[in-house]
């Protein structure tokens, strides 16, 4: 079997999508590229959580075709795909529809950078997508031109959240922080207005974030 070990993350990065409460049924997906072969490795279509394994995850090639799996892969794979082949930085993707930042979306509204902890992780405002046609290339694109060159978190309009990182669990982890960010901010709006942090406070906690989180190299 190809990519045990990328199966396995990308099977248990697609649980905790279940567990966190940020899909339900069958929706989202997560997926991992392995860049020197050209391949991903995704979530199969329709199929539910419980009857996922690290087997039934599917690998395609960059161009869409199945490589290896019983199952076939999600129908967002065309956004994965534009994104792998536009952003060379990432290698994962995460797609949720987590219920308060798709409320933003739903509204066609970005989620503004107003908490040091998202500030800390993403040091930009989470913009939201012009309308764009799911499970199409288009989505792709329109993420490619809310997130730019750098960006790893979009609201995609009327629709749901995108997330990249450097592996599939950071992109997960990114996911699961903006869910939050966008309950807070949500409870936020209902006692009053979110004045956001102005620009240099919140490229000052990203770079704190970067520099000093976590168990520094000695």
């Amino acid at each position: 079997m190809l990519y045990e070990e990328l199966r396995k993350e990308v099977y248990e990065m697609n649980m905790a999508l279940f567990n966190e409460g940020l899909v339900v049924w069958t929706g989202g997906n997560v997926s991992g590229l392995v860049s020197d072969k050209g391949h991903i490795v995704i979530k199969p279509s329709g199929v539910a959580y419980a009857a996922l394994t690290p087997e039934s995850m599917v690998v395609t090639d960059l161009e869409g075709n199945v490589v290896e799996g019983t199952f076939s892969p999600s129908v967002d794979l065309p956004v994965h795909i534009y994104l792998y082949k536009n952003r060379p930085d990432i290698r994962g993707v995460t797609h949720t529809h987590s219920p308060y930042a798709t409320s933003f979306a739903l509204l066609g509204e970005g989620i503004p950078m107003a908490l040091t902890p998202i500030a800390h992780l993403l040091g930009a405002d989470i913009p939201c997508t012009r309308y764009s046609k799911v499970g199409y290339e288009d989505t792709g694109i329109a993420i490619i031109e809310a997130a730019g060159k750098d960006g790893l978190a979009v609201l995609q309009k009327r629709h749901g959240v995108f997330t990249m990182g450097k592996s599939p669990t950071e992109s997960v982890r990114i996911a699961t922080l903006v869910e939050e960010a966008a309950r807070t901010m949500h409870y936020a709006m209902l006692r009053g207005k979110v004045e956001p942090m102005n620009k240099e406070e919140v490229a000052r906690c990203y770079e704190f974030h970067r520099t000093h989180y976590g168990q520094q190299k000695k």
